[in-house]
């Protein structure tokens, strides 16, 4: 059983700090997460792919964690954060990795499939699928389900809420800052099979005047801890008092410039490597199952893979055993080279 041990490397632009499981010589499964999490959010996988054979690592992604907070809202273009992922590898002495995301890792592993190819034996995301222009609000804006989200009562359809970012930003991270504890418990919850077929949570943003229908702060509702033990959110709610949200927001705030970014992706944005993507089932933000959202991925990835995961947003979190089984077997099928030779030494 190997432990999960700290580390960080620190250059001139970034720190990047990040957990690290499994041999130092094995193969690299490199764990990107999103929004509002940290590299803990992957603690059901880390020990799993070590036991396996892999070197496990998942960072802290800038804004978060032990990693650089950086003090403006263009620090958090893509094109940053994928040169945070490049310099992290780099540091390890590797060439390439398996690189898996979830959320807003998702659109940084995409990117680092769509602009660095090389440094990829493949790639796999949660819940966010491939968008070749660029992941944003204009980009996704055609593929919204109006029979769910009327034009003329959400505009810009389950994606309201990152246009909130953009018209209140203090206001944004304000509300959850107000009460982090309760924020966590209130954002991080399973998914609910009688929620299909009605609009996000996140479609109401705008129109109620912010989260957690126009409150100052989030409700204090009791812990899901069908996704989180107490532990794991004291640990989150530690990390995002102190850090603040104004830096995990500006994730939200760069689509222009990320759009000029996915057009200078090599081969014209396809991917051609093997590619697994989870579809979450009662996912209802990133509803990629009934709708047209995962269209533009299944036509810029020829080599794809698709499973569906009886889990809301919080998929790794919330069924790991499901999460881990489909990321191990597409590994085997598509990717027999590099998976582990037993006997690999610390």
């Amino acid at each position: 059983m190997f432990p999960v041990t700290d580390h960080a490397v620190k250059t001139a632009r970034h720190t990047s700090f990040y957990l690290s499981c499994g041999a130092g010589n094995a193969p690299l499964i490199v764990f990107v997460h999103g929004w509002p999490e940290l590299s803990v959010s992957w603690r059901h996988q880390l020990p799993c792919f070590a036991a396996l054979g892999f070197r496990a690592i998942a960072p802290d992604m800038r804004g978060y964690g032990r990693s650089t907070v950086h003090p403006r809202q263009a620090d958090y273009a893509l094109e940053h954060i994928a040169a945070d992922m490049i310099e992290l590898l780099d540091s390890l002495g590797r060439e390439k990795a398996i690189w898996v995301g979830h959320d807003w890792g998702s659109p940084v592993v995409w990117s680092i499939a769509s602009h660095h190819p090389d440094r990829c034996h493949g790639v796999a995301n949660l819940c966010v699928p491939y968008f070749p222009k660029g992941f944003g609000p204009r980009a996704v804006a055609e593929l919204i389900d109006r029979s769910v989200y009327p034009e003329a009562e959400f505009p810009a359809g389950q994606w309201e809420y990152q246009l909130f970012y953009r018209e209140n930003f203090d206001k944004a991270h304000t509300v959850f800052e107000a009460n982090v504890p309760a924020t966590v418990k209130a954002l991080f919850r399973k998914g609910d099979p009688a929620g299909k077929g009605k609009p996000s949570r996140t479609a109401f943003v705008r129109k109620d005047g912010g989260w957690f229908g126009g409150r100052p702060a989030a409700p204090d509702l009791p812990l899901d801890v069908d996704v989180l033990t107490e532990a794991d959110m004291n640990v989150y709610a530690a990390a995002l008092t102190r850090n603040g949200f104004s830096g995990p927001d500006s994730w939200y705030m760069n689509p222009e410039v990320n759009a000029v970014y996915a057009e200078a992706s090599v081969n014209n944005g396809r991917i051609d490597m093997p590619v697994l993507f989870l579809h979450g089932e009662y996912d209802y933000t990133c509803e990629t199952i009934t709708s047209r959202l995962a269209e533009p991925m299944r036509a810029g990835c020829p080599d794809l893979t698709e499973a569906v995961v009886p889990t809301g947003h919080w998929m790794a979190q919330e069924n790991p055993v499901a999460v881990n089984a489909h990321l191990a077997r597409w590994i085997a099928a598509k990717l027999p080279e590099v998976w582990p030779v037993q006997g690999s030494e610390p």
